[in-house]
């Protein structure tokens, strides 16, 4: 299981500087989290083009799918700080069989289902949908992590360079 509690914190820090750095302390960012979650949602599925039936041009490769699957985690995650969520929440493991896109179908309701209903439940749920998505597309906790830790970097250096 991906640890969680440390990306929390990571991205607790990435947030500040963001909202610090564009003046948005004051700023309710909830809505704007939920539809950036969405349409990393889209930039994912567009990149394993798992709906794409009328083509045969293949996915991304894994390297561009993963970075895309962090870039919703970075936004899960800080979601999460919104709602105050304690680091240490557990999750469970999904054992459904679906299909990708099936997946990705309960994943973006999953995100509708916490916008309406800021709830830690919602949100676990929402969670366990992403992290199964992540299964589904062959990623291990340790890959995700080192995505997660990579990109997040790549986010500070960004927001030092006025991105």
């Amino acid at each position: 299981m991906v640890n969680l509690a440390k990306l929390f914190m990571m991205q607790k820090e990435l947030d500040t500087k963001i909202e610090t750095q564009h003046q948005l302390q004051q700023e309710m960012l909830f809505d704007r989290k939920i539809l950036a979650l969405l349409v990393e949602v889209g930039e994912l599925a567009n990149e394993t083009r798992c709906f794409k039936f009328w083509s045969v041009k293949p996915p991304a490769s894994i390297d561009v799918i993963l970075e895309e699957y962090v870039d919703g985690i970075h936004f899960i995650l800080s979601l999460g700080l919104e709602i105050d969520i304690e680091p240490t929440i557990h999750f469970e493991n999904k054992q459904d069989k679906r299909t990708v896109t099936e997946q990705f179908l309960y994943v973006y309701q999953s995100i509708t289902l916490f916008k309406d209903e800021r709830s830690i439940s919602m949100y676990k749920n929402m969670c366990e949908e992403y992290l199964f998505l992540g299964e589904l597309l062959g990623f291990s906790s340790a890959q995700i992590e080192k995505a997660y830790v990579s990109k997040n970097e790549v986010n500070h250096e960004r927001q030092k360079q006025g991105y």
